[in-house]
């Protein structure tokens, strides 16, 4: 009888070891089984060590002064700074005296005849409501300093990025040294851009200009630049063969072959211009955006609202317009041809809408009507605030059954963020640092592992450890909740088709909202506290992870879903198993854009009581204290470049990968 032996035991850990993440995991763990002992002996409190703290306070209060000081005297203001400042003063001064003097109807006749121009009569119609209810929400004043500032900070930052594009899109050397740039830039939240320039400018227009040019011009840089690496090399050869100059080739090659690229870099440029315009307010920038400072401060949500309403109409009419002329090459010349029947042509089109223009602000100048008139006003602060009113006495506590929203405000924060918050500030500070390299490294590489890890400890180093942990623990739950609505409602989008159709509009409109409108609707329903904080990061940052779930899912290749459905997998199978799997790409993208637009509006909830940075940002612009400000918003640059390292790197591996 023949024996039967035991089959030898497969040998797994070799094999699990040649994993690059388990490897990457493997060398940690060996780490930190021999740094972890060590540090507990050093700093057994876990809290970070006041030897590694740098105080910051007196060096920059210094600075401060000084600048302050010699801002009226030092040749540097006086023939630099200085001539800046008042270039910028005269020119949205200049702007804002030419909208006075066209009057409502000459401006809502500019705005509805260029979008008539560019996407036919449907839009102009909707410019003109958008403009008309500028007017009748009494908000016209407001309305014409916003634009007047915008206008003068869309121009410079679509002409210093267009020329950094260009120097990228020309030189390789140039785009290796500017997209670390560039990607530091488009990371940061809006708050720390104001930090730096009222240092140097102060409080008031100038500073509030610089901040959005700053902000704003990087799409115009990143997008110039693609258009004209993705010019098509056959056409580029031909233009060669005819013996073009580097300049000609440029205007006449590469130029027009970007043009799609170049107005989506437009688009995206006025909309983070007046998203930024709009939080410039802080610094004084007026308008739109000081109405709703103002009026959050004191919590008076019909007045926020009222101002806030012209801000979301502005910010959609200019989406859709600049949106309209990007869809394609000819997309003005059809949607002029549509509006007039083909009988003018485009440079007579513009023409007949520039003279029509004159002639209505001409007519309403004669007519004594360029001012808004006084009767034409509704006043709806007082209903709104009426409505807030009976919500806070029947909704927010006391509903049977569901509670209300301050119950719920109340238990996400008890149940969700102080624990979070408490857990996370509990930690030793070197296990932050561990957890943050183990994350960093294993989707990404050692230099990215070292780059979050020396922000993160950077941090550290500037003594606000806790409140940045408290900024962190918002952020963190605020992700996860968006992720569970995006992932979800994104899946569903991609399923149906009908549900993508119905959830279109709502996710422009949402996606074209400027990040301090979030506010309003929060404070009504909660509010102020830290959970309205994370709720209005929710908002403003689901949109996006449901638009980039339900692209990536659509995407996936049909013959695995055929495949699939040939097996008998369900619905749920082909979902979990399929679809999901093969858009982890796009899954990976949409965390990381999860990540970074709800930092963005976790800073901001510094107005409405979510504390921690973004409180410490508000109470420095406020209070001029500058080295608080500054300190602080610099651990929210720290902080968001190490939330970036520790998402981005495995989308673009992946990308690679794929």
């Amino acid at each position: 009888m023949a024996t039967v032996t035991a089959p030898a035991p497969r040998v797994w850990l070799p094999g699990l070891l040649k994993h690059r993440s388990v490897a990457k995991l493997a060398l940690l763990a060996l780490a930190a089984a021999v740094l972890v002992p060590l540090a507990d002996a050093q700093w057994a409190s876990g809290s970070w060590p006041a030897a590694l703290t740098v105080d910051l306070t007196q060096p920059l209060g210094r600075a401060s002064d000084w600048i302050i000081d010699n801002r009226d005297s030092h040749p540097l203001f006086l023939y630099g700074f200085g001539y800046v400042s008042n270039a910028v003063v005269l020119c949205v001064r200049a702007v804002y005296l030419v909208l006075l003097a066209a009057g409502w109807a000459g401006v809502t006749a500019a705005a509805s005849l260029v979008a008539w121009r560019v996407a036919g009569v449907r839009l102009a119609l909707g410019a003109a409501v958008a403009f008309l209810a500028c007017g009748l929400l009494g908000m016209w004043i407001p309305t014409m300093q916003t634009l007047a500032l915008m206008i003068v900070a869309v121009l410079v930052s679509v002409a210093v990025g267009a020329v950094l594009g260009l120097a990228a899109g020309l030189s390789d050397r140039m785009d290796r040294i500017l997209r670390p740039v560039l990607d530091t830039m488009q990371v940061l939240p809006a708050f720390a851009y104001l930090l730096p320039v009222v240092l140097i400018f102060g409080i008031g227009v100038p500073a509030a200009v610089l901040a959005t040019v700053v902000y704003a011009a990087p799409p115009m840089a990143r997008l110039t630049s693609l258009g004209l690496r993705g010019a098509d090399k056959e056409v580029l050869e031909a233009v060669d063969s005819l013996g073009a100059t580097a300049r000609q080739r440029l205007l006449t090659a590469r130029l027009p072959l970007a043009r799609k690229e170049l107005l989506l870099g437009l688009n995206q440029t006025i909309m983070m211009a007046l998203s930024m315009a709009v939080i410039a307010s802080v610094i004084g920038a007026g308008g739109l955006g000081d109405r709703v400072y103002q009026a959050l401060a004191s919590v008076d949500v019909g007045a926020a609202l009222a101002a806030g309403i012209p801000i979301v109409l502005l910010a959609v009419v200019l989406d859709r317009v600049t949106g309209a002329a990007g869809e394609s090459d000819s997309a003005s010349d059809a949607g002029s041809r549509a509006a007039t029947g083909g009988g003018l042509s485009r440079r007579a089109g513009w023409a007949a809408a520039l003279a029509a223009t004159v002639a209505v602000a001409v007519a309403a100048r004669l007519a004594g009507r360029l001012d808004w008139p006084d009767g034409w006003t509704l006043n709806i602060a007082e209903p709104v605030n009426r409505a807030v009113d009976w919500m806070t006495n029947h909704l927010y506590s006391g509903v049977p059954v569901i509670g209300g929203t301050a119950d719920w405000a109340g238990h996400f924060t008890t149940w969700v963020l102080d624990p979070l918050r408490d857990g996370l500030q509990a930690l030793p500070w070197w296990s932050v640092l561990l957890i943050v390299a183990a994350l960093a490294w294993v989707i990404g590489t050692w230099r990215t592992a070292l780059t979050a890890v020396l922000a993160m400890a950077a941090i550290g180093v500037l003594g606000v450890w806790k409140p940045s942990l408290d900024t962190l623990s918002q952020v963190l739950a605020a992700v996860a909740v968006t992720l569970v609505l995006g992932f979800a409602t994104g899946i569903a989008a991609a399923r149906s088709d009908r549900f993508e159709r119905l959830l279109r509009p709502v996710l422009d409109v949402f996606q074209t909202m400027p990040q301090f409108v979030y506010l309003i609707p929060v404070v009504a329903l909660f509010g102020v506290g830290r959970a309205p904080a994370v709720a209005a990061a929710v908002v403003y940052a689901l949109p996006a992870v449901v638009r980039i779930t339900a692209q990536g899912l659509r995407q996936v290749d049909p013959a695995a879903l055929e495949a699939a459905r040939s097996l008998g997998a369900s619905s749920g199978q082909q979902i979990r198993q399929v679809q999901l799997p093969l858009a982890r790409p796009a899954l990976l993208l949409a965390l990381n854009q999860g990540v970074v637009l709800v930092l963005a509006v976790v800073i901001i909830g510094g107005l409405v009581g979510g504390g921690a940075l973004g409180y410490d940002v508000v109470f420095g612009l406020a209070q001029g204290d500058l080295a608080t400000g500054l300190v602080a918003g610099a651990a929210i640059v720290c902080l968001g470049l190490m939330l970036d390292r520790v998402t981005q790197p495995t989308q673009r591996r992946t990308k690679k990968g794929a």
